[in-house]
């Protein structure tokens, strides 16, 4: 019986390995902001940081995860050279 191939190549892990983290660092960056009292409003939660980085780098991750589950490796065609 023939050994079954893994649909993913060690690249397309390294890629999805990637955006995870990717991810995790847009979350990382939304942290922060809060007030210490609660009834006093702290306008630190709406910086470029938090309402326009964050997002982007989460995007940014998602994306590459995307491409990391579509990207296909060239097949090496010995066959076609014989």
């Amino acid at each position: 019986m023939e050994p079954s191939k893994s649909t993913f190549s060690k690249k397309n892990y390294y890629v999805l390995v990637t955006g995870v983290v990717l991810i995790a660092l847009g979350y990382i960056l939304m942290i922060g902001g809060k007030s210490n009292d609660p009834n006093v409003f702290n306008p630190e939660i709406f910086n470029f940081q938090r309402i326009t980085l964050a997002p982007m780098v989460c995007l940014l991750g998602f994306v590459t995860i995307i491409v990391a589950i579509m990207w296909r490796p060239k097949a090496e065609n010995k066959q076609l050279s014989k």
